[in-house]
């Protein structure tokens, strides 16, 4: 059904332009494609045409102009050309890549908010911006690439104001970065300091009767505490003291500097209602947002994430890359490209380009990566990596890929919020890696398990008889947990992958195999510690890696960028819908996991998080796969 209608939708969009009557169009020189479609068919050219572009036109007006009783989109006497002040809206989910979705709600994308500011900052009629602010979500790594792109529109002498209904941890975070903040009359300021949960569903797996049987190699690989232990070990209570120690540093260095307070004495206080955060300085105004805006004396406009001026020829164009009609959009000459690994490292092609915004799958990205070191144009690459791991065959596959394009060019790393265990794997043998101060990293070690359910089914009144020729012949068919003859079968194969591991970080980071056992064993490093180590390289984000790319490319920093996973194409699109499943996992079998959403939606995401986990080793016995709690 849904591809019938994308088939359908695409048929009227991309009628035959032949067949309408052009002959009194206005041919406007800036919109050849438009003036095209200005008339309707018709074989009388003596009868008006159908007006088939201002029917769109207005239609889009007829969406896009609010309504009677709603809030204004400028003021009366705005003049794009005349001196006035913007506003932006900025709240949700904060992404690396949005992923696609016919329902949406997928989040934001950092680098369009990022872009978007800084060809705001050129705007010469723009005097100053006002972000509306909400709730955000976004990984500290990411608010503080957030921050650096609003500290420099400010840079370029444009006032940067902030209002906010209300704002906890990190949504204060990014406002501190403001010249001014202002809160709603009844709002609230909650920085109570970072956190972390640790989520342990060994007690619900008791219940039910299964059995979580994992191997680890690396006294602090703990991916799988959750589901085999009822609590944190002391190396994971270490390692997570560690990283809320560095975001705490963070977060008062952040405030303590923009506010100009002793922010340590004000995250022990923790909320503060909307008086209260005006007499603590954290915030300079208590004014409705209306209010605040009448602040600037001047003509005002709404402002949205997309550019202001893409011309008709350009929606045409793109509609034409998206039907395959014509190429994809890539820079013609030299140029640096960017490719995101985002999410699991899982073995195959996975969902394919259009799955690639979320999983990281050997086949599709080796692809990509081998396309890349095949092109002259391409003169340096930046991997961009937001993943705590997954297979440790397919992890081994794309770190060859990477040492390929590293043989013939430049490839710098700029790691997100987590670039751990796989993610680290993929990295080491970069030419240089950047990372920031809070960026999740290291944990060079390797997991290897499987959910044995046999004590469950045999509640339910259903027993196994596993049978086969062969001593280990049942080891990976059996419901039953590995014997003790079977458990050093796999942590045989564990050690070969973490000595695999080991040596391939050695080589690309120029030590000794003595040399890296000390600080691999599993344990999660803050970016701070793991250059301190020798881990990576620097600390920057991607506007840092990219301008070490260009540096060493000799790519002038003006040049256009290619983007991969690029932009969706029809192609992508029904491979896509051809592969998607509903998530299957123990979370969907038991009332208790229904029940946790019910109590905390948050809970509940983080268990079926965990359990679909745990079934990936029924495939992917060995992984090298980091796995931590939130850290709001």
């Amino acid at each position: 059904m849904v591809r019938s209608l994308l088939f359908c939708f695409l048929i009227a969009a991309c009628a035959n332009p032949s067949r309408l009557d052009t002959a009194s169009a206005p041919a406007g020189p800036a919109d050849p494609w438009g003036a095209a479609l200005a008339k309707g068919s018709g074989s009388d050219t003596d009868k008006p045409g159908f007006d088939l572009q201002g029917m769109l036109a207005k239609v889009k007006d007829a969406i896009e102009k609010p309504g009677f009783y709603e809030a204004p989109e400028q003021a009366a006497d705005y003049q794009s050309d005349k001196p006035h002040w913007g506003v932006l809206k900025l709240d949700g989910k904060l992404v690396e890549r949005e992923v696609f979705s016919f329902t949406g709600g997928h989040g934001t994308e950092l680098r369009q908010v990022i872009d978007r500011l800084r060809e705001l900052a050129k705007d010469d009629q723009l005097q100053g911006l006002i972000l509306r602010v909400g709730a955000l979500e976004a990984s500290l790594p990411d608010l503080v690439e957030l921050r650096i792109a609003m500290h420099d529109f400010r840079a370029g002498k444009k006032q940067l104001w902030c209002h906010t209904e209300s704002a906890s941890n990190g949504t204060y975070l990014a406002l501190a970065a403001c010249d001014k903040i202002a809160l709603a009359p009844l709002g609230e300021i909650a920085i109570t300091g970072p956190t972390a949960m640790p989520i342990h569903l060994k007690g619900l797996l008791d219940k039910l009767g299964v059995q979580a049987d994992f191997i680890h190699v690396g006294a602090y690989k703990g991916a799988a505490e959750p589901l085999t232990r009822d609590a944190p070990s002391p190396e994971m209570i270490e390692v997570l003291g560690n990283i809320l120690d560095r975001r705490y540093a963070t977060m008062v260095d952040i405030i303590s500097t923009e506010r100009k307070v002793e922010a340590r004495a004000l995250i022990d206080i923790g909320l503060f209602p909307a008086q209260q955060a005006q007499a603590a300085k954290l915030v300079d105004e208590v004014t409705s947002f209306e209010m605040l805006r009448a602040e600037t004396k001047a003509p005002w406009t709404n402002l949205s994430l997309e550019p202001e001026h893409r011309d008709t020829l350009a929606a045409y164009m793109k509609l034409a890359r998206f039907v395959g009609a014509m190429p994809p959009d890539r820079p013609s000459g030299d140029h640096v490209a960017v490719v995101y690994a985002l999410g699991n490292i899982i073995d195959g092609e996975g969902d394919g380009i259009l799955g690639a915004r979320q999983q990281i799958a050997a086949r599709t990205l080796v692809a990509a990566l081998h396309a890349l070191a095949a092109d002259p144009s391409v003169k340096a690459v930046v991997l961009r990596i937001d993943s705590g791991g997954g297979s440790a065959q397919a992890s081994e596959l794309i770190w060859a890929a990477v040492a390929d394009l590293h043989g013939k060019k430049p490839v710098i790393v700029s790691m997100s919020d987590v670039a751990a265990s796989g993610g680290y794997y993929i990295a080491s043998g970069a030419t240089k890696i950047f990372a920031l101060d809070d960026t999740l990293t290291g944990s060079i070690g390797v997991i290897g398990g499987r959910i044995a359910p046999a004590p469950a089914l045999a509640k339910l009144g259903v027993t196994t008889f596993p049978m086969g020729r062969g001593k280990h012949a049942t080891m990976m068919t059996s419901f039953d947990p590995w014997t003790a003859d079977e458990k050093l079968v796999i942590e045989t194969t564990m050690k070969a992958v973490y000595g695999t591991f080991k040596a391939r970080v050695a080589a690309g980071r120029h030590r000794t195999l003595d040399a890296i056992e000390p600080i691999a064993q599993g344990h999660v490093w803050t970016g701070t510690k793991a250059k301190e180590l020798g881990l990576v390289d620097e600390i920057g984000g991607l506007d840092a890696a990219l301008a070490e790319a260009q540096k060493l490319s000799k790519v002038p920093a003006t040049t256009a960028l290619e983007i991969y996973p690029p932009s969706p194409s029809l192609r992508d699109l029904v491979h896509g819908i051809g592969g998607v499943q509903l998530p299957f996992g123990l979370s969907t079998e038991t009332k208790l996991a229904q029940l946790a959403q019910v109590l905390d939606p948050r809970l509940a995401a983080q268990a079926q998080r965990l359990l679909e986990l745990a079934r990936t080793f029924e495939t992917t016995h060995v992984q090298t796969l980091v796995l931590l709690p939130e850290l709001p």
